[in-house]
């Protein structure tokens, strides 16, 4: 609870670093708390009072301001929230060392030093540390586990379209790659693609006729159990630090990747279907779902 009140403050913080005159009570209003509760959060979680955490982040952002714009020293006060010079000279002085006038003349340090880890960063948010440290492996993961979900929420869209809208061809596409695409056929080679791959790590072959006309209804089986199946054989590799294994994929023609470049693989086409399906679905009038963009969901994920 303290976490996610916390959470919201900040949140609320950033939203406001361009009202100098919100003060503490009125970002306690804006998570709906009283002021001392809020108080009492924010020390908690972060070592300073809401007040003195947005005179901080002001100050750190006025110094930015110092550094990058030739403006009058009164007009960084004034965004700054304070009423006069004198004042922000004895706040900048306390926190920097120096009046804002020296410290200009011979920048230093932007941040300053504070328990939560939290500071302005430029050009106009802030920088908040992560709670948990995420290798590049984890992130690796992260995509995979974006792309089966994004795929569910997209076969979810597509069950309410007609067999017309399904079959329209997408006139946007890449030569050589999917030719005449249409929303199924997009659809069924993204879930094929896990299938496919799925199977070369067994060492079986993968049957391509399923996705002749496939059905809304089949895809979302063999999602169902291809894409947690997937997912997982991936975090497998990622955990064990196999991601140079070779995978030797059956055939007429037996073909042999590393781990690592079939994932490389993996996403590569897959951003390039789901672009195709998510203008598709959003011309159909269904939600656009971002252009398929994973940054939203990675950022909740690691929140």
């Amino acid at each position: 609870m303290t976490t996610d009140v916390f959470a919201a403050f900040v949140d609320v913080l950033a939203e406001a670093l361009d009202e100098p005159e919100a003060k503490a009570s009125d970002l306690a209003a804006r998570v709906r708390l009283s002021r001392s509760h809020l108080d009492r959060v924010v020390a908690t979680a972060a070592g300073e009072r809401p007040g003195a955490f947005r005179r901080r982040i002001l100050l750190e952002r006025a110094a930015y301001r110092l550094l990058t714009g030739p403006g009058h020293i009164l007009d960084v006060a004034v965004e700054a929230g304070y009423g006069s010079h004198e004042a922000f000279t004895r706040a900048f002085s306390r926190a920097y060392g120096v009046p804002p006038a020296a410290w200009r003349g011979r920048p230093d340090r932007i941040r300053i030093d504070a328990p939560s880890g939290i500071h302005f960063h430029p050009p106009n948010g802030l920088r908040v540390p992560a709670r948990d440290k995420v290798s590049s492996m984890d992130l690796l993961r992260t995509i995979v586990d974006h792309h089966v979900w994004l795929l569910g929420r997209m076969l979810d869209e597509t069950a309410t379209l007609t067999d017309e809208q399904l079959d329209t061809r997408i006139e946007i596409s890449v030569e050589g790659i999917d030719d005449e695409p249409t929303l199924r056929s997009l659809l069924s080679r993204l879930i094929g693609q896990l299938g496919m791959w799925h199977a070369a790590l067994a060492g079986q072959e993968y049957d391509f006729s399923v996705e002749q006309g496939e059905s809304v209804q089949s895809m979302r089986r063999r999602l169902d159990e291809v894409g947690p199946a997937f997912a997982a054989e991936i975090g497998e590799l990622c955990a064990q630090d196999r991601l140079d294994e070779l995978i030797v994929c059956p055939g007429e023609n037996v073909e042999v990747y590393t781990a690592g470049a079939m994932i490389a693989h993996v996403i590569t086409f897959a951003s390039y279907r789901r672009t195709l399906v998510a203008g598709a679905l959003h011309d159909a009038g269904r939600d656009d779902f971002d252009g398929g963009d994973p940054i939203r969901w990675i950022t909740t994920q690691s929140r």
